[in-house]
């Protein structure tokens, strides 16, 4: 018993933590920055103001509020599969990267809801809170703020280069944000560390 309050009172640390320092992040972004401003950190990094209404990395492919209410229930199916992992007292780890997981999903999920709500645009502005009415788009339709952005390799590609060559060449190109790092590092982390684990409770969950 013991064992599981442990586990439970972890991932909830590690959830709140990692979603207060996304959505302070981003909130800092939307009300200091205009949208495409960039902060120069260091050569390869910059803080980069962008928006997205689609999944990671900026990408679009379903409908703003297909994808917010996909997300809703994703999320929530995370939240119960957290919830049998410790009550069958799983490996910490396990649960961790999972949650992990959820906590990056969730982020994401509070700028899609609220913040079309909560927010002005960002257009050639610095965007603020609005009274109820008054924001940049519908329930569910917000957009997710991005402002990650390693543009590790920046060079034009010689001209023998096949298909690329002669033209500006970025590499790392996506912009993302806590968020995200979250769900690819607990993604990352199941496969490295706990591939068989995760194929185990799969395959019983299945059965059961």
């Amino acid at each position: 018993m013991q064992s599981r309050i442990k586990k439970a009172w972890g991932v909830a640390v590690i959830a709140v933590l990692l979603l207060t320092a996304d959505q302070a992040l981003k909130i800092w972004i939307k009300t200091h920055m205009q949208l495409h401003d960039s902060i120069h950190v260091f050569p390869w990094f910059q803080i980069y103001f962008t928006e997205n209404a689609g999944m990671a990395f900026g990408m679009e492919f379903l409908d703003k509020r297909i994808l917010s209410i996909f997300r809703i229930l994703a999320v929530t199916v995370i939240a119960v599969y957290i919830v049998r992992l410790i009550r069958h007292d799983v490996k910490f780890g396990y649960i961790a990267c999972i949650g992990l997981i959820f906590a990056g999903a969730f982020g994401n999920i509070i700028d899609s809801v609220l913040y079309g709500v909560i927010f002005d645009h960002s257009y050639g502005q610095i965007a603020s809170f609005v009274p109820q009415g008054e924001g940049y788009a519908p329930l569910l339709y917000g957009k997710v703020v991005d402002m990650l952005y390693f543009p590790l390799i920046h060079a034009d590609l010689p001209e023998w280069v096949p298909v690329w060559g002669g033209k500006d060449f970025i590499f790392f190109r996506p912009i993302f944000n806590l968020a995200d790092s979250a769900i690819c590092v607990g993604f990352a982390l199941l496969l490295l560390f706990y591939r068989k684990t995760a194929i185990r409770k799969l395959h019983m969950n299945t059965e059961s």
